[in-house]
């Protein structure tokens, strides 16, 4: 089919680069503008970007889409059959929804209704969820509201943020190429999604990251896990931002307060969390690469009874 993609980061381009290798013609790409990144501020292209470039692939970068006449003019002089959409980052107007012979389809990281919106694959690991997946979905007005074309689902275990990424992605592109097939057939069947079921996954932030001691430590597991590689999980010891990358529950109870480092040793750093123990064994200072704690521990000194804020 003739397709335009519209996306923006690393899980928008493992999408396009699926499509780049079926059958389907992509005849336009359409990404968030480029923008300054890191600590040099230097202007980077947008994943999905870099990829279109290596197929020389003509690509727009509307600030806003909504209302902008050349992109519009651009969209009705292709024509396409499609528009696939995957983590683009603005919402589609209705004009744009219904341009294309077969409407629009979005390639989402959840298994829908559940975590709709922004961050379905951080918010996963961090809401706690026993599995999830990627779900084809025909767009509609709403924030991922529209009818369900096809679905695959992947238990989420002790995956991480980047890991489970990188396992939906590849699931994504998969899919979206079995859908499209289904698609042009004429052979697939539109779910509507149950609303009453629907969960959100909000836009994260970095401040996102910051660690509430007054949490269990299950809780405080799952956010250090979903939110590795970005934002992060932090907090703060004395003057040290310090961030934590891996850690495990206890069965420990202790009656210190929230924060408070009951042991460090080796084995790992033992800190009270709601009422029990959580064990932090990967940390990362500012300036240097993550470490184990053992090999912090060679050169630093976290106190027992001092406090993680």
């Amino acid at each position: 089919m003739k397709t335009v993609f519209m996306g923006t980061p690393d899980f928008a381009a493992v999408i396009l680069d699926n499509l780049y290798k079926s059958e389907n013609s992509v005849e336009l790409v359409i990404t968030q503008p480029d923008r300054a990144k890191n600590r040099g501020k230097k202007i980077q292209f947008t994943p999905v970007k870099e990829k279109a470039l290596e197929h020389n692939t003509k690509v727009l970068q509307p600030e806003k889409i909504r209302n902008d006449a050349q992109t519009m003019e651009e969209l009705k002089a292709v024509n396409p059959d499609i528009i696939v959409v995957a983590a683009y980052g603005q919402i589609l107007p209705e004009e744009i929804l219904n341009l294309p012979k077969f409407g629009c389809v979005n390639v989402h990281a959840s298994l829908l209704p559940r975590l709709r919106g922004a961050s379905p694959i951080q918010q996963a690991i961090v809401q706690g969820e026993k599995k999830t997946g990627v779900t084809i979905m025909q767009m509609a007005k709403g924030l991922d509201t529209g009818d369900m074309l096809l679905s695959d689902e992947i238990e989420i275990g002790d995956l991480n943020g980047s890991r489970l990424h990188d396992e939906l992605a590849d699931m994504g592109g998969s899919l979206i190429i079995k859908a499209l097939k289904l698609i042009e057939e004429g052979k697939a069947e539109a779910i509507p999604q149950d609303d009453s079921k629907a969960t959100y996954a909000g836009l994260i932030t970095k401040k996102d990251g910051k660690i509430d001691f007054t949490k269990s430590p299950e809780e405080i597991e799952r956010l250090i896990r979903g939110f590795d590689p970005w934002p992060g999980a932090f907090c703060q010891y004395r003057d040290l931002q310090i961030k934590f990358w891996k850690a495990f529950p206890c069965d420990e109870l202790s009656s210190k307060g929230p924060g408070t480092v009951i042991n460090a040793d080796k084995s790992g750093i033992k800190i009270s969390c709601g009422g029990r123990v959580l064990t932090v064994t990967e940390i990362q200072v500012p300036g240097k690469r993550r470490m184990d704690v053992a090999e912090y521990l060679k050169g630093h000194v976290i106190e027992v009874g001092s406090v993680f804020r």
